[in-house]
C-alpha cells in the first residue's frame, strides 16, 4: 500500500519566515511575492528536494483578506501569475516529475464560513484561476470551511482543463479529538465528501487542522467513497498549531507551534492516516521540508 502514497509539500508562510523572507501580518506569504520572490522559489526547491511530488503555488494570501481590496485590484492578477510561474519553474527543474497545484484559498477569510459570500468569492477566485491557469497541473481548493465554499471554487474552475482537488478544514476540539469530525461550518464530513464527489473532485483532502482530528475524517471519507463507488483519493496535510491557537482570523497574529509535531511525531500520525486509507500526505502551517523528507523516506 505504501508504494502508492503521494507526497505533498508543507507550509509556505512559516518556511518563508525561516529562510529570511520578509514576513508580517496581514500580508503573510504574499509579502514575499512583492519583495523577495526568489525566496518563494527557494522554498519550492526545498520541498522538491525533500521528496514532494506535488508543490502548491504561493497564492494562498493573494486575496483581499490579506493584501486589501485596493492592492488586490491593482496587483492580484500579477501576484497570482508570479506565484504560478515560480512553482512551475521549480517543478520543471526537478529531477523527478513534480505536479504544480494552483492554490485557491478561502476568498473571504480562513476558518470563517460566516463571512462567505458566493458572488464575491467567485470574483476573487476567477482572478486567481485566470492568472495561474498557464502554470498549474491541477487546482487545489484548500482550507475549505463549508460546502458552499467548495461549490464556489468548483464554479470558478468550470471550463478549466485541470482536475480539481478539494481540501476541507475541520473543527478542532482538543477535548474530543477522536469524535466524528465536522467542517468548521458544522457540516458533516460525510456531507462534504458526498458533495465533493458530485462536483467531480479527483482527490478529497483535509488540511490546516490538528493532526488528532484527521483520523476520523479519513475513516469517514474512505467509507463514504466506498459507499458511493468513487475512485477519488483521500489526503491529509495537518498543521502544527498549538491547541486553541487557530480559532480566530488567519491574519490576527502568528499562532504558536506545538512541540510534538517534530518530523518523527508527525510521521506517526501520517502512518495512522495511511493505515486508515489516505493516499496523499503532506503538511500545512508549521510543517517544513524536514517533515516532508521524513514522510517521503518512510511512506513513498
Amino acid at each position: 500500500m505504501t508504494q502508492h502514497i503521494k507526497i505533498l509539500d508543507g507550509g509556505m508562510g512559516r518556511e518563508l519566515a525561516r529562510v529570511g523572507a520578509p514576513f508580517r501580518q496581514p500580508e503573510w506569504s504574499a509579502l514575499a511575492l512583492y519583495e523577495a520572490p526568489e525566496r518563494v522559489r527557494e522554498v519550492h526547491d526545498s520541498y522538491v528536494a525533500a521528496g514532494s511530488g506535488t508543490i502548491t503555488t504561493n497564492s494562498y494570501a493573494v486575496v483581499p483578506f490579506h493584501i486589501g481590496e485596493e492592492r488586490f485590484a491593482a496587483d492580484g492578477q500579477r501576484l497570482a501569475a508570479l506565484a504560478g510561474q515560480l512553482a512551475r519553474q521549480a517543478a520543471d527543474a526537478a529531477a523527478n516529475p513534480v505536479l504544480v497545484a494552483g492554490s485557491l484559498p478561502p476568498a473571504l477569510g480562513s476558518y470563517r464560513p460566516d463571512l462567505f459570500e458566493a458572488g464575491r468569492a467567485l470574483d476573487i477566485h476567477r482572478v486567481l484561476v485566470e492568472a495561474q491557469s498557464p502554470y498549474v497541473d491541477l487546482w487545489l481548493g484548500e482550507t475549505i470551511s463549508s460546502i458552499a465554499e467548495a461549490e464556489a471554487i468548483h464554479q470558478a474552475v468550470s471550463g478549466q482543463p485541470q482536475p480539481l482537488w478539494l481540501s476541507f478544514s475541520l473543527h478542532d476540539d482538543p477535548d474530543q479529538p477522536q469524535a466524528a469530525s465536522t467542517l468548521r461550518s458544522g457540516e458533516s464530513v460525510v456531507a462534504a465528501v458526498t458533495r465533493a464527489v458530485a462536483l467531480g473532485a479527483e482527490n478529497i483532502l483535509f488540511n490546516c487542522s490538528h493532526p488528532e482530528v484527521m483520523i476520523s475524517a479519513v475513516q469517514q471519507a474512505v467509507a463514504t467513497l466506498q459507499r458511493l463507488g468513487s475512485a477519488a483519493g483521500v489526503g491529509v496535510y495537518a498543521n502544527a498549531f498549538e491547541h486553541g491557537s487557530n480559532g480566530g482570523g488567519a491574519n490576527e497574529g502568528l499562532s504558536g507551534l506545538r512541540k510534538d509535531t517534530h518530523p518523527e511525531g508527525y510521521l506517526h500520525w501520517a502512518q495512522e492516516w495511511v493505515a486508515a486509507g489516505a493516499t496523499l500526505v503532506g503538511g500545512c502551517c508549521g510543517i517544513g521540508p524536514e517533515h516532508i523528507q521524513r514522510l517521503a523516506s518512510a511512506l513513498k
